[in-house]
């Protein structure tokens, strides 16, 4: 974040024409960096989802055909000279909300949660959940307002299309790592059952 403050800083010195889009997590087929693929690997294979702290740290997804609608707006329009907008979904969730919305898009039956301490683990470079473990979210009003821009998928339908369209066909990133996973569930004593 202090490195995207710094260019807009600088670029509001340099005095060109400017627009910064800053994204919150941004989702669905073909993102480079889709974070509900870390939560249908899991679903897919039956396996109890382990999520930081409460699992109510409450963040903010966006579609990546919502951001990609989002710079068309932007293109061109003297409203978006030399401003900032937050993009995303237009909606919060927890954590544990994300992982029972991927749940529901794939079809899949309601998630085992695991709550664990990040703390307590090392994990080496490796990342045991695949957002910051904090809230994180931002308002998309200025966006809606200068730019007449609004997010036309919900969470849910969101995560439906992404699986229909990248994860459910076979499509995806990285393949499964449940490693970090297994550290967890086994400190805390719990059993892994997965779908055959």
């Amino acid at each position: 974040m202090r490195g995207k403050l710094d260019t807009e800083a600088y670029l509001e010195r340099s005095g060109v024409n400017w627009t910064s889009i800053r994204p919150v997590y941004i989702y669905g087929p073909l993102n480079y960096n889709p974070v509900e693929e870390w939560f249908f690997h899991r679903l897919k294979a039956g396996r109890p989802i382990p999520v930081p702290g409460s699992g109510l740290q409450v963040t903010q997804l966006g579609h990546v055909k919502d951001l990609s609608d989002a710079f068309v707006a932007a293109l061109g329009n003297p409203k978006a000279s030399r401003e900032v907008f937050n993009i995303s979904g237009e909606r919060f969730v927890t954590f544990d909300g994300i992982a029972k919305a991927c749940a529901k898009a794939m079809g899949a039956p309601e998630p085992e949660l695991v709550h664990f301490n990040a703390k307590d683990f090392d994990f080496g470079k490796k990342k045991a959940f695949p957002m910051r473990d904090q809230h994180f979210f931002a308002s998309v009003d200025k966006a809606q307002e200068l730019l007449g821009w609004t997010p036309k998928f919900g969470l849910v339908d969101g995560l439906k299309d992404s699986y229909s369209k990248d994860f459910g066909l076979g499509q995806f990133r990285k393949a499964a790592d449940f490693e970090t996973d297994d550290l967890i569930l086994e400190k805390l004593g719990k059993r892994v059952r997965t779908f055959a």
